[in-house]
């Protein structure tokens, strides 16, 4: 699928994953509507991605585009606030799959902007900017002409490397925008805290070399040093072969890959390509047979939607370190024959 390469892609009363309840937010009860009159902090205004937004209350309707917008606001117990859903890359996680099944879904991909619009929303909440094509009729500004508020994931509008910082103020702010702070910082709290306790069990172990295998025959898509995913691996404890490419993902050359001899390749799982299929691509191809990753059959899996800035952050960071250093995880481990 050439979905890679359209998008510059580059908890919470007791568990990180589950939609909040009970948690005495100020404005409802938790996963409920938080209306304007009662949320505290409004009017609010804030910048995102060039964009500056006047908020008078929380939004009412919100449609989301992508994964890792559709589970962030699952997260925060926001379903019972949105009109409609679009576009996913993997199913939603099995913690929020209840909530998610009560929420329309507009499309499979990007709804048309006649059904868009048919939706009625106030808020348009997008993860990658393929979701504001200009050309397709959902850009912000036409949206902002139009009375629909927008926001755009800060990983692909970020000047520099993705990391923490930017999770942080990620959940944050969309939280605040809800009305639902509280929400969004203990979010924030969780995903911090597994995030640690993986730096602290990984600290001191050698680092493998990593090649982040996305997809491309006669080049290589992988994650460059300017995205989440770089950061994942990081925290992981690997070292990223392509950290010096300054874009969350990019084209390199298998001349590259082959001279920088990755210890481990992750595969990025998704779209119509298996990962066996890619497993075997790269087993195949005899000019790769004296990378180590490859004369080793390290191979490690992420699915794409934990390679994005979204909830799925401090989970893709434990998984790839169970995998990195042999602890368990999908395809059995890193160290995998």
């Amino acid at each position: 699928m050439a979905r890679a390469r359209v998008a510059v892609r580059l908890l919470l009363c007791g568990a990180l994953l589950l939609p909040v309840a009970g948690c005495g937010e100020t404005g409802g009860s938790a996963g409920g509507p938080v209306s304007a009159t009662a949320a505290a902090g409004f009017p609010y205004t804030v910048s995102n991605c060039g964009v500056k937004t006047a908020f008078p209350g929380p939004p009412e309707r919100a449609v989301t585009m992508n994964q890792h917008a559709t589970e962030l606001l699952l997260a925060l117990g926001l379903q019972d606030r949105m009109a409609g859903t679009a576009y996913l890359d993997d199913a939603v996680l099995p913690e929020y799959r209840k909530a998610y099944d009560g929420v329309k879904v507009l499309a499979q991909e990007y709804p048309s902007k006649e059904v868009l619009l048919g939706a009625a929303p106030d808020f348009v909440y997008g993860g990658y900017g393929t979701a504001f094509d200009q050309g397709a009729g959902r850009d912000r500004a036409g949206l902002e002409k139009a009375g629909i508020r927008t926001r755009l994931n800060v990983e692909y509008c970020t000047d520099g490397p993705v990391g923490l910082d930017q999770l942080r103020a990620e959940i944050g702010e969309v939280a605040r925008t809800f009305g639902v702070r509280e929400r969004g910082e203990r979010l924030i709290r969780e995903q911090e805290r597994r995030i640690g306790a993986v730096k602290e069990r990984v600290a001191g172990r050698d680092r493998p070399s990593v090649f982040v295998y996305d997809s491309g025959d006669t080049s290589a898509f992988t994650v460059g040093g300017a995205g989440i995913g770089h950061e994942i691996v990081s925290l992981a404890g690997g070292a990223n072969v392509f950290g010096d490419v300054r874009k969350p993902f990019g084209d390199v050359s298998w001349e590259q890959v082959i001279a920088r001899r990755p210890e481990v390749i992750v595969i990025v799982d998704y779209g119509g390509t298996s990962v066996e299929a890619k497993k075997r691509r790269l087993l195949e191809d005899p000019a790769l047979a004296g990378v180590p990753a490859v004369r080793d059959r390290r191979f490690a899996v992420l699915p794409l939607s934990s390679a994005v800035l979204g909830v799925r952050v401090a989970g893709a960071v434990e998984a790839l370190a169970g995998q990195l250093h042999g602890e368990g995880g999908r395809d059995g481990g890193a160290g995998a024959r």
